[in-house]
């Protein structure tokens, strides 16, 4: 016999998906302009990485189909995870190098247009080695690791209940 729990919908975990993506978004522009924590290349290509899963989230709860609803959230993890890859790569290799200019982030970044086209959101304003700070005693792009995670599960499990 199936238990049912209202709260283990695919809209519920799908609505969470994009309101903590953007969220996470909000709180990083908040650092930037209210703390002064300025981004490097790989934390605006983040930054675009929680847009486009919030956005994805959103589009799935307006679809009937369980078949779209359940393929744009698969398409959330798999953005999750490369979400995971940027952070441990900024982390990590990024942040031990002088400049992240010309790198991968900073390449697409440029590539899509976004410096131009939204600027205040996506314009980096600091190398990668500048931008390694901590925040409660934690790299800030392990914050951003952990919200992909949390962001993941949770694209996840709307895939698994769809």
């Amino acid at each position: 016999m199936a238990v049912h729990r209202p709260w283990d919908r695919p809209a519920l975990w799908l609505g969470f998906a994009a309101l903590a993506s953007w969220g996470g978004v909000a709180l990083a522009l908040l650092s930037q302009y209210r703390f002064d924590m300025p981004p490097c290349p790989w934390c605006t290509l983040q930054r675009l990485i929680f847009l486009v899963i919030g956005a994805l989230a959103v589009l799935a709860l307006a679809l009937r189909p369980a078949g779209a609803r359940r393929a744009l959230a698969a398409v959330g993890l798999l953005l999750s995870l490369s979400g995971v890859a940027a952070a441990l790569w900024q982390h990590f290799v990024a942040a031990a190098s002088d400049s992240c200019a010309l790198t991968f982030a900073d390449r697409l970044m440029q590539g899509l247009g976004l410096y131009d086209l939204a600027p205040s959101v996506f314009v980096p304003m600091a190398s990668c080695a500048d931008a390694a700070v901590d925040l409660l005693g934690i790299p800030y792009a392990f914050w951003s690791l952990a919200l992909f995670v949390v962001v993941g599960a949770a694209c996840a499990r709307a895939v698994q209940r769809s």
